[in-house]
């Protein structure tokens, strides 16, 4: 028997996952979360063999939910299902181990054939995403300009993102203006939206 975590914060989404799950033979649903937080407190206290994860989850994503269950539950292999597919977080999930990345308009019966897939050592990807990812190139920004434009996706004045980042505010201008450029957006704002839709961020 196959034991499954399922992560989503729709509950629709998950319970009738849930459901269709519990109709095949050899997979059962031992755990359900509503958040990233929540699904590794979940898979560290029931060690399931595969975890089921949103992308965009309240707290911790699917991506950094994958791997916190890389080190806390080895044995977990972990797949993302997600609406908000990007080739950019594609190549992020890999990165850190997942074994799957589907779309939510995978069928019930397909996801099924996919956990037997990941539970056996092997990988499923998408194959439009992951053609996708690779006409997208690697990232253009620095790490520090991915980090300083993180600050800056949630609204934060330039004097605070400089704070924050132990940097001068005509260092952190720099940067944001570099990131700005790099990306074509005309201010930083604009360019975090584009670097998180792209799955750099």
């Amino acid at each position: 028997m196959i034991t499954v975590l399922l992560a989503d914060d729709e509950h629709l989404i998950r319970g009738a996952l849930a459901s269709l799950l519990t109709l095949e033979d050899d997979i059962t649903v031992v755990a359900q979360a509503g958040t990233g937080d929540e699904a590794v407190t979940l898979a560290r206290r029931h060690r399931p063999d595969v975890a089921v994860l949103d992308l965009q989850m309240p707290g911790l994503d699917g991506v950094t939910v994958a791997e916190r269950l890389r080190d806390a539950v080895p044995d977990c292999a972990s797949m993302i299902v997600t609406s908000h597919a990007r080739a950019g977080s594609l190549k992020r999930a890999l990165s850190v181990g997942v074994r799957g990345f589907v779309t939510k308009t995978v069928s019930a019966h397909h996801l099924a054939q996919i956990i037997r897939t990941v539970h056996t050592g092997s990988r499923y990807i998408d194959q439009e995403l992951a053609a996708d990812a690779i006409a997208a190139g690697e990232s253009p920004l620095t790490p520090r300009e991915a980090e300083l434009l993180s600050y800056a996706e949630a609204g934060a004045p330039v004097a605070d993102i400089a704070t924050r980042a132990s940097l001068s505010t005509g260092t952190v201008r720099n940067h944001l203006s570099s990131a700005a450029m790099k990306l074509g957006a005309e201010n930083r704002h604009v360019a975090a939206r584009i670097a998180r839709e792209q799955g750099w961020l």
